[in-house]
C-alpha cells in the first residue's frame, strides 16, 4: 500500500508546538469491531451459505476475487456504512477488510469497484431463486427447538430512483419514480425471511400471496404443526390476500380501508365514545366486532373496529380477520395487530440505517441482488444482537410480563432495559458508534495478528463483553435444507 508522506495539515492552537496532520503508512482501520461480526458469522455461516448459492461462470484458475470474498466485503461494508461500490477503492486495502476476507493485511489487495459492479449484474435468476431459499433455511436454523407459534408481518417499502433503471416507474401515491420492494419478517426473530424486488408501478400486495405460500409450504415441512400468523396493513387487506390465508390455513390480520358501510356500522361505537369522553375528560378507546361481506368477497368475514375519541378529535380503524378469539376479545386481537409496529421498524432500520435504497444497477437483477446485500447484512446484525443480549431483567410487578404492563410502566421497564445493555435493541448507527467504528493498528507476526486498540476507548467495556460472549457461543447445526 502506498502513503504519501506529504504534509496533509497544520493545527495552530497547541501554544508549544504545532499539531500536524498525515496519513500513516502503517496497517490501521477505523472498523476494527467488524472482526466481532465476522467471528460471529463463522459459527452461524450466514455469509459463506449466501455465496454458496451464487452461480459462478469464471473460469476457476483465471479470477482473483471468488464470490464468497466479494459478498462478504459488500455485506460488511453496508454494516459499517460504506454502502457504495465506490468505497471499496479504498477499502481495498484496509487491513480489517482484508480479515473478513481471510487474508492478511499484507496479501493482495481485494476487489476494486469496477470488479464489484461485474460482480453484481453478474446474478442470475437462479441464483436469486436459491438465495430465496438460503434465507428461509437460515431463518429454520435460527431456531434452537420447533416454534409452537410464529408471526410475520408484510410490508412494502418505496425506494425512489434517480435515474434509468430497468423497471423503475411512477407511482402515483409517492409521487416520485421508484422500485417497490416487498419484505415479510419475523415478529419473533426479526429477521427477513422472504424479499421481492418490484416495478415501482405496482400494487402493494403484488406478489405477496406467492411469496407467502412458499413460506408457509417450506416452514411447513419442517414444523407441520406450528401454528403461522400474518399481519398487514390495508395495502395487504385484499380478497386474494384473505383466500390464500383461508387456504393455507393462516391466521390473518389484515387492516381494511373505511367505507360508508363500515362507517355507517360504527356510529353507534364512535357516538359511545365521544360520550364518555365528554363525560370524563379522559381518552377513550373503544372496541367492537361484527360480519361484514364486501362486494367483492365471496363470504362474510369477521371485522373489528377501534373508535377513539381524546382532546385531538376522533379515530376510527378497522381490521379483518380470522383469529380464534377475535369474537370474544377483540380488543386484544387489535392490539395484537397493532404490534406490528415493531415490524416497521425493522423496515425503517433497513431503509433508514442499512440504505436498501441504493439500488442505483442499472439493470433490475443487479438491484434484486444488491436487495439480498443488504438483508443479509440486516440479518447479520439482527442475529449478532440477539446473541450479545444480557439476559432480561426481572419483571416488575411479580408475574406480570412486560406486555402486559401500562404504557408508563412498560416504557420505564424498556428504559432500564436500555441503559443495562445498549446494543440489545440497537439501531444500526448505535452499533456503529459503540462497536463497529473503532480505530486499531494491526500488527501481523509469524505466530498471530495481534490488533491493537486504544485504551483510551470509551465503549471498550461493551468490546470486551462481546468478545467474552462469542467465546462462551457453539456453532449451531448446519440449516436445514429445502
Amino acid at each position: 500500500m502506498s502513503i504519501q508522506s506529504v504534509q496533509q495539515g497544520t493545527f495552530s492552537f497547541l501554544q508549544n508546538l504545532p499539531i500536524v496532520i498525515e496519513a500513516s503508512a502503517a496497517q490501521l482501520s477505523s472498523d476494527a469491531g467488524l472482526l466481532a461480526f465476522r467471528e460471529f458469522d463463522e459459527r452461524i455461516g450466514l455469509t459463506r451459505a449466501f455465496a454458496a448459492m451464487l452461480n459462478d461462470p469464471r473460469d476457476p484458475e483465471r479470477f482473483e476475487h471468488s464470490f464468497l470474498d466479494m459478498s462478504r466485503v459488500r455485506i460488511y461494508g453496508i454494516l459499517a456504512d460504506y454502502v457504495d461500490q465506490n468505497d471499496h477503492d479504498t477499502l481495498r486495502s484496509d487491513p480489517v477488510f482484508k480479515l473478513i476476507a481471510d487474508r492478511l493485511p499484507d496479501d493482495a489487495d481485494l476487489a476494486s469497484q469496477p470488479t464489484l459492479s461485474r460482480f453484481e449484474n453478474a446474478i442470475d435468476i437462479s441464483s436469486l431463486k436459491r438465495l430465496r431459499e438460503q434465507f428461509v433455511d437460515q431463518f429454520i436454523a435460527s431456531f434452537v427447538a420447533p416454534p409452537r407459534r410464529l408471526t410475520f408481518d408484510l410490508d412494502a417499502v418505496d425506494d425512489a430512483t434517480h435515474g434509468t433503471q430497468q423497471l423503475s416507474l411512477f407511482h402515483g401515491y409517492f409521487e416520485q419514480y421508484q422500485y417497490f420492494p416487498s419484505f415479510i419478517t419475523s415478529a419473533d426473530k426479526d429477521q427477513v425471511v422472504v424479499l421481492s424486488l418490484r416495478p415501482g408501478a405496482v400494487h402493494a400486495a403484488l406478489g405477496a400471496d406467492d411469496d407467502l405460500r412458499y413460506l408457509v409450504e417450506r416452514l411447513r415441512r419442517v414444523w407441520p404443526d406450528v401454528v403461522i400468523c400474518v399481519r398487514g396493513d390495508a395495502g395487504y387487506g385484499v380478497p386474494w390476500m384473505y383466500a390464500v390465508c383461508e387456504e393455507l390455513r393462516v391466521e390473518y390480520l389484515f387492516g381494511i380501508s373505511a367505507n360508508k358501510k363500515l362507517q355507517k356500522a360504527s356510529e353507534t361505537l364512535l357516538a359511545e365514545a365521544v360520550r364518555k369522553f365528554d363525560e370524563t375528560k379522559t381518552p377513550q378507546r373503544l372496541f367492537d366486532a361484527f360480519w361484514y361481506q364486501a362486494g367483492t368477497w365471496e363470504h362474510a368475514r369477521w371485522v373489528i373496529v377501534k373508535a377513539e375519541a381524546n382532546a385531538l378529535g376522533t379515530n376510527r380503524r378497522f381490521i379483518v380477520t380470522d383469529r380464534p378469539g377475535a369474537q370474544v376479545v377483540p380488543a386484544a386481537v387489535y392490539d395484537d395487530y397493532a404490534e406490528r409496529g415493531e415490524g416497521e421498524n425493522r423496515n425503517k432500520e433497513l431503509k433508514c440505517g442499512l440504505h436498501i435504497d441504493r439500488t442505483s444497477d442499472h439493470r433490475f437483477m443487479a438491484n434484486f441482488f444488491r436487495l439480498y446485500l443488504h438483508c443479509a447484512a440486516f440479518n447479520l446484525m439482527v442475529r449478532f444482537r440477539q446473541a450479545m443480549a444480557l439476559p432480561p431483567l426481572p419483571e416488575p410487578p411479580p408475574d406480570v410480563p412486560p406486555q402486559a404492563l401500562k404504557d408508563a410502566e412498560r416504557h420505564r421497564h424498556h428504559q432500564r432495559g436500555r441503559r443495562r445493555d445498549p446494543l440489545a435493541q440497537a439501531q444500526p448507527c448505535t452499533w456503529r458508534t459503540l462497536l463497529i467504528k473503532v480505530a486499531a493498528e494491526i500488527i501481523v507476526s509469524a505466530r498471530r495478528v495481534v490488533i491493537r486498540l486504544s485504551a483510551h476507548w470509551p465503549n471498550l467495556d461493551h468490546f470486551r463483553r462481546v468478545c467474552q460472549t462469542l467465546a462462551t457461543l457453539n456453532s449451531p447445526p448446519s440449516p436445514t435444507t429445502s
